[in-house]
């Protein structure tokens, strides 16, 4: 038997939040939200674990998929929604699965964070490969949906991932990585989806981010590979480029409009005078990594 999660607690610094003015009520909860960060950085040795065995599996063609319910399904589906854009990646590579599907994005859909039958319906429809790293998301860590795709998940022999502030979690037994960021009493007894999924939407962002940084899809801090899909992307585009080869935007821009946008084989035809086909086999000889080219 699994005990709740310290999230489900009754917290002592609010509860006379529905007697005081507006600014108290929101210092109250900025007060409980300054805390999160200090939780999620004891968890950095647990976080770097579960990024070193994403990066192995990227590099052999894995994928990173995302499985939760509710608020937790939520942030994940947006954590991978945000890589294509950023990174210039399939919308495959990284995934976010959600009990109960698209409809649960914008509405609670009973039952479904309680069904195994539906947990494994899900992994079968994804074809899970064991080069996946599948990374289960909950605040209590106890869902009976996300702790069976965990299982199943282990008994594939995937590499998994559990992201919890619950530290007694039913998915620590189907977790390869348990990271438990123990976030504590919610502001509003039990409402998970604010520090506990301020904590998740943290460790998501670093789990995608740093992945990316070690499989080359940044130079320095910049965004190399960004998919320039709206006019903001393509202003962020030239000024990528125009810092890496210290040249006018003008310059910049005119070399990205010609070859579609595409940020490194720009870089490489204003410094090195590549054509587009001579960047592209330089690129893919060095697994895209800009760097490797420079050094």
């Amino acid at each position: 038997m699994y005990n709740d999660a310290a999230t489900e607690h009754i917290n002592r610094n609010t509860v006379n939040i529905d007697m005081v003015g507006t600014y108290d009520i929101l210092t109250m909860i900025n007060n409980e939200d300054m805390t999160v960060a200090a939780a999620v950085q004891k968890c950095i040795p647990d976080i770097a674990k579960a990024v070193d065995m994403i990066v192995d599996n990227f590099l052999n063609g894995g994928r990173l998929i995302y499985v939760g319910a509710g608020t937790s399904g939520r942030l994940g589906v947006l954590d991978a929604s945000e890589c294509p854009p950023t990174f210039s990646v399939s919308k495959d590579m990284v995934k976010g699965i959600i009990a109960g599907g698209d409809r649960a994005l914008k509405e609670a859909i009973e039952g479904a964070e309680d069904s195994e039958e539906l947990a494994a319906s899900d992994f079968k429809n994804n074809d899970i490969c064991t080069n996946d790293t599948i990374v289960g998301i909950s605040a209590s860590g106890n869902p009976k949906y996300v702790v069976k795709f965990l299982e199943i998940a282990k008994i594939k022999k995937c590499k998994t991932v559990a992201i919890t502030s619950n530290s007694d979690a039913a998915m620590k037994k189907f977790a390869d990585c348990f990271i438990c960021v123990e976030t504590g009493a919610e502001a509003i007894s039990g409402s998970t989806r604010m520090k506990a999924g301020t904590a998740q939407k943290m460790i998501l962002n670093m789990l995608s981010t740093a992945s990316m940084v070690k499989i080359g899809k940044t130079y320095h801090n910049l965004m190399i590979d960004v998919k320039p899909t709206n006019a903001k992307l393509q202003r962020r585009a030239v000024t990528i480029v125009s810092e890496i080869c210290g040249c006018k935007p003008s310059t910049a821009r005119n070399v990205l409009e010609s070859n579609g946008y595409s940020t490194k084989h720009a870089v490489l035809f204003i410094l090195y005078g590549l054509s587009y086909d001579e960047a592209d086999k330089l690129l893919k000889e060095n697994n895209g990594i800009l760097r490797k080219i420079f050094e």
